[in-house]
């Protein structure tokens, strides 16, 4: 880095904008296998989370590979510079105040750990979204496992490209064996007792 770039201590810190939206700001890495379920669970807490009154932001893979990673490939390289900049988008967001809400399949534990370490402890949730790769194709949304086994999509994770599981999540979600509602309520529960979100007795509806 540039010498001359100094860092600008804000007068509005990250523990005033807690105290003002009555949460904390924490990181929630939504890690697994392409259609094991990531994003849909992701917008799915974050709609149960926005009625609980809290400030989200949900960084989605594809929606983000359309602006801040546009530039960017599928190699091995690229799939590291991928999430290094989410890494350090989403540690601005809990900057800011919000959770954020990161949902790619970021197959690589290096890369995950590094993300990891860009904030302090308890600030980095790993949620792994658990589901059998046959499963997952069956679903394939996007077709994409189909053309992978047929050689027209190369490196593609789970097929012909590693994804490297998690070795000590603080969540484990298993979509094959558990609904949408289901997942939401494990993670709340989670936030709850990590006094992330307030207690249930505190609930008050937003639009009441």
């Amino acid at each position: 880095m540039d010498k001359n770039v100094v860092w600008h201590e804000p007068t509005v810190t990250r523990d005033r904008r807690a105290a003002n939206n009555g949460h904390k700001s924490v990181i929630l890495w939504f890690t697994g296998l392409s259609g094991s379920g990531k994003s849909t669970i992701a917008h799915a807490l974050e709609e149960s989370l926005y009625q609980l009154g809290a400030n989200t932001y949900v960084l989605d893979g594809d929606n983000v590979r359309h602006g801040l990673c546009g530039d960017l490939g599928f190699s091995d390289a690229d799939r590291n510079e991928n999430i290094r900049r989410i890494g350090e988008l989403a540690k601005l967001f809990i900057d800011a105040g919000v959770i954020a809400l990161t949902a790619f399949i970021s197959p690589f534990l290096e890369d995950r750990q590094k993300a990891r370490e860009l904030v302090k402890e308890g600030d980095f949730i790993e949620i792994f979204v658990q589901c059998p790769l046959a499963v997952c194709e069956t679903r394939d949304p996007k077709g994409l496992y189909k053309k992978a086994r047929a050689g027209l999509i190369k490196g593609y994770t789970g097929i012909s490209s590693p994804y490297e599981e998690p070795e000590n999540p603080e969540i484990v979600i298993d979509t094959s064996v558990s609904d949408i509602d289901e997942c939401v309520t494990q993670i709340i529960a989670y936030l709850r007792e990590q006094n992330i979100i307030a207690p249930a007795s505190q609930d008050k509806a937003v639009n009441s």
